[in-house]
């Protein structure tokens, strides 16, 4: 069996930077079209200059493939109409963290009070500037998103023309939220899609899953497979693969982050097809972003085939992905 993804999209990607960034970029350029870039490094990225010098960094660490970053800013609540104005065509959307909830946030939103942040959400609503966010809260590790979606409300209530998109959901509360607020939007891992906290903690401890948000409960992960399979067109792929080298994972203090870009489509053409729903595939790795962030990515066909293929170990000896050493029923034969 033989299928082909027109143009796939990563819509949440990390690609981090110096010599990691030369590791994991070609990784990623390889099999996708686009992506969205986070913004989170140290510093964050903050400015046109910044954001068009790591721009450059990544078209030069991508090496020969066909691949367009789509960069981010990190959201900042005193940045003004006319910088935004200057900036609009450097910049996709723009990235909001709660601050210290995840790696390199400490310099995100301490709160939302909606006077402190009206300035800049009016002014990206009227440039039609999407909103990602990292939706958590400081509570109960298991509880913080579903703790979140009345900030997602508030939001999507106070600022109606905002396109707002929940990154990384991994629970039902996220996935209902959907269908209340025409204008909020959700992006999918593929790592949410397959484990639960099980999988994680359930046995011995596997530190290449441990992630945040963390992965939840089995009936959280249902509600997340049946909007991906089912191509609901308020979904996306946004892999949230973020590297860390392999003494930072495996280690007091665990780095958190789950590396899945290089074997992404290879596991979800194997999650569809297991469910019957590879028809759907097309639409959740690359139409829906199209149409929601109304972008068209440079023309890209990879082909898989339904072939065993065995995950590397590591990679460059630092990285280590999901599934490790294990074999996928799929496997890439052709991109470009």
């Amino acid at each position: 069996m033989v299928i082909t993804i027109s143009d796939p999209l990563d819509m949440h990607l990390h690609l981090r930077d110096g010599d990691m960034l030369e590791i994991v970029a070609p990784l990623s350029s390889k099999t996708f079209s686009g992506a969205l870039i986070m913004p989170n490094l140290v510093p964050p990225v903050t400015t046109k200059e910044a954001v068009n010098e790591y721009k450059i960094r990544i078209e030069k660490a991508k090496k020969e493939h066909t691949f367009t970053p789509y960069m981010t800013l990190f959201f900042r609540s005193d940045y003004t109409k006319e910088f935004l104005e200057e900036v609009k065509d450097d910049i996709l959307a723009i990235k909001l963290y709660p601050a210290g909830i995840t790696t390199n946030s400490e310099g995100g939103v301490s709160g939302f009070d909606l006077e402190e942040l009206s300035s800049t959400l009016n002014a990206m609503s009227d440039l039609g500037i999407p909103l990602c966010v990292h939706g958590e809260t400081g509570g109960f590790v298991m509880d913080r998103e579903a703790e979140f979606i009345p900030i997602y409300e508030m939001l999507a209530k106070n600022f109606p023309n905002l396109k707002i998109i929940m990154e990384h959901i991994t629970t039902k509360e996220a996935v209902a939220a959907l269908d209340r607020y025409d204008n909020l939007y959700a992006t999918i891992t593929l790592h949410h899609l397959y484990i639960t906290l099980d999988d994680v903690a359930g046995g011995l401890l596997q530190p290449h899953l441990f992630c945040k948000p963390i992965a939840k409960r089995p009936e959280d992960r249902t509600a997340l497979l049946n909007v991906a399979l089912g191509a609901h067109p308020k979904v996306m792929f946004g892999s949230d693969s973020a590297p860390h080298p392999r003494d930072s994972k495996e280690a007091p203090g665990c780095a958190a982050g789950v590396f899945t870009a290089p074997i992404a489509l290879q596991a979800l053409a194997q999650l569809f097809d297991k469910h019957g729903a590879l028809d759907n595939l097309q639409n959740f790795v690359s139409d829906n972003a199209k149409r929601i962030y109304g972008i068209t990515p440079p023309s890209k066909e990879v082909v898989l085939e339904k072939s065993e293929y065995l995950v590397p170990e590591i990679y460059e000896n630092s990285v280590v992905p999901m599934f490790a050493g294990q074999s996928l029923e799929w496997r890439v034969v052709r991109a470009g």
